[in-house]
């Protein structure tokens, strides 16, 4: 049913090695890592790290702020969706690459910073982060050589022809999520309306992570405690405790910060934003973006609390992303009259974006997966149908004189 036409480039439960084709160095594999090393080429000094880092999180803020709805749990993975879509706007060109690699804050349509950031976030040990790319092509379809291979090359993604317009297809899609975010995230094809005849490409990129505490917490010390929700209802909640704590701390525009860090080197942590008393979360929200985030960051000292009492949680989310990457810019990629001429001669059309999200907060640490899909797709080859599936007229008529014999008009066919 498949054909794989490029090397099993994907990691599988574990930190990732990479090879790095521009300085010719092959990485060593991590304990546990997959079949095959995820192929990214070049390498960034520590500023051109952290100008992608900051492109990734602009964007990853505004799309934050564009899907979270008031009141509601919201769980986005910015880079995940920065990657996915920086392989959709390698084929772009004319306004649409031009729309995209702004909304995207991007150099140009192939820049390459963005997969370069994935070996440098995936080279620790302290953590297991696990990151995958995939191409799901229509058999027989053209694809432009130079965009396939860009994408093969740079980004690492395996590329497989199949049919888009069969279950079994659809089945084998979910399986590769399901392997690639292990098991917290077992589908998505369905969420990008698959089966479906008319898609030519589907792109995925699935980001694992998994940390465990510098200091974990004592799970003999969680106990339910008091948790007050935005309109003043107060429950109980299971919450972890950690007593005379020593932490990482700042204090933001209406928000205090700390930092909670993954094992023995600290490079990996959790920050959590604590809104100021009469500061509801939404408020807070409506006015954070990356340059506000990255300045508590930037602003953490070593501090010492009493106590860090952090509810223990487990969150899935899931959206469709197409409104508000339209409505950041990225217009004319959507429904037909944009330029991907640089991906396929038959110029499709960006036709849906969904990421679905899991992260399980314990006492131990922290495992979150991310799936980003896209779907590119094109008009039917063929007539369109014709599908009498609702009230209708009738007539009968005489084709010589014209006259109408019959005339008729059915709400309900059964009579």
């Amino acid at each position: 049913m498949t054909g794989t036409r490029s090397f099993r480039a994907v990691a599988a439960g574990a930190a990732v090695a990479f090879v790095l084709a521009a300085c010719g160095a092959v990485g060593d594999p991590a304990p546990g890592g997959g079949p095959g090393d995820l192929a990214i080429v070049g390498t960034l000094s520590p500023e051109e790290a952290a100008a992608a880092a900051d492109g990734v999180n602009a964007f990853g803020f505004e799309l934050h702020a564009g899907v979270a709805e008031a009141g509601e749990n919201t769980l986005t993975s910015p880079l995940s969706a920065a990657v996915l879509l920086a392989m959709v706007t390698a084929g772009a060109g004319g306004a649409t690459a031009e729309e995209m690699v702004e909304v995207l804050h991007l150099d140009d349509p192939r820049d390459t910073r963005n997969a370069a950031l994935l070996a440098e976030l995936t080279h620790t040990n302290d953590v297991t982060l696990s990151i995958a790319n995939s191409l799901w092509a229509a058999e027989g379809h053209p694809f432009d050589q130079d965009y396939v291979s860009f994408v093969e090359s740079i980004y690492g993604a395996t590329l497989d022809e199949v049919d888009l317009g069969t279950q079994e297809t659809a089945d084998t899609i979910d399986a590769w999520v399901n392997e690639h975010t292990q098991g917290l995230i077992d589908e998505i094809a369905a969420d990008l309306g698959l089966p479906d005849p008319q898609a030519v490409l589907v792109l995925l990129n699935t980001v694992y992570f998994l940390g465990t505490w510098t200091t974990a917490f004592d799970a003999a010390d969680t106990r339910e405690a008091p948790f007050t929700l935005a309109g003043g209802q107060q429950l109980d909640v299971p919450t972890m405790h950690r007593g005379l704590a020593e932490v990482q701390a700042s204090i933001g525009d209406g928000f205090q910060m700390i930092r909670l860090p993954y094992g023995a080197e600290e490079r990996y942590g959790m920050e959590i934003l604590l809104p100021d008393e009469g500061v509801a979360l939404d408020e807070l929200l409506d006015g954070l973006d990356a340059g506000t985030w990255g300045d508590a960051v930037g602003a953490l000292q070593p501090a010492t609390f009493s106590e860090v009492a952090l509810p223990r949680f487990e969150l899935q989310w899931e959206a469709e992303l197409n409104e508000v990457l339209q409505s950041l810019g990225m217009a004319s990629a959507f429904g037909g009259g944009g330029d991907f001429t640089r991906m396929s001669p038959s110029n499709p059309f960006l036709d849906v974006v969904v990421q679905k999200t899991y992260i399980r907060v314990d006492e131990q640490g922290t495992e979150a997966a991310a799936v980003t899909g896209a779907v590119m797709a094109e008009s039917s080859a063929g007539p369109a149908p014709f599908r009498v599936d609702r009230p209708f007229a009738f007539t009968v008529s005489d084709r010589e004189t014209g006259a109408v014999l019959f005339l008729g008009s059915v709400h309900d066919p059964r009579g």
